[in-house]
């Protein structure tokens, strides 16, 4: 791992911190193509605005026994961690300060698949939860709309990178990965949170 150079990128109601150069080049590439071979990958049904759909990319859901997820009206059941989900969940704590007992894990295939404007503001993670996102591969464009101002703060969020976003942020922004469709190689994401009520 290399030393990294952390930004806050919120001017208020929250903190959302970019650590770069958490994983080196060579390292980031190595841990994406791990985990794109080995973790089992699936495109869900999601309830989204009053209706069912596609989920816009693939994901898997790991974490500790118990540590069940809810969200768009699919309830994910964790599948044992896998060693490579194991080391990048003890860097992804150091970043953030703060332990964690699961990972949703997304597949961007290409600039076509995305993620809408959300909060990770589900029950199960509590009032106000500390989330690191850890980005491999492509570079996607990632934004943070404030719900009440409808001010936006747009960044690129680099291969090797982890974003932490902590306090009152999940009640005031919401954030979403928009559609880019000159990217072509793929781009896993990989979002660490601590599920309320379970033992580590």
């Amino acid at each position: 791992m290399t030393s990294a150079l952390a930004t806050e990128l919120l001017p208020h109601g929250g903190s959302a911190v970019l650590h770069e150069g958490v994983w080196s080049s060579d390292e980031a590439h190595e841990l994406l193509d791990a985990l794109h071979r080995s973790l089992a990958w699936e495109s869900r049904r999601l309830f989204v605005y009053g209706r069912w759909v596609d989920e816009p990319r693939r994901s898997a859901w790991y974490g500790d026994p118990g540590a069940r997820y809810h969200y768009s009206g699919a309830r994910l059941d964790p599948l044992p961690w896998t060693d490579e989900l194991r080391r990048a969940r003890l860097v992804a704590e150091r970043c953030a300060n703060a332990p964690f007992n699961s990972v949703l894990a997304n597949l961007y295939r290409d600039g076509d698949d995305t993620m809408g404007w959300h909060a990770d503001d589900e029950p199960e993670l509590g009032p106000s939860p500390i989330i690191a996102s850890v980005s491999l591969g492509a570079e996607r464009r990632f934004d943070l709309r404030h719900r009440r101002t409808r001010e936006t703060v747009r960044t690129v969020l680099p291969s090797g990178s982890v974003l932490v976003m902590s306090g009152s942020t999940q009640r005031q922004w919401v954030h979403a990965v928009p559609r880019q469709a000159r990217v072509r190689d793929p781009r896993i994401n990989l979002t660490f949170r601590a599920i309320v009520g379970t033992d580590r």
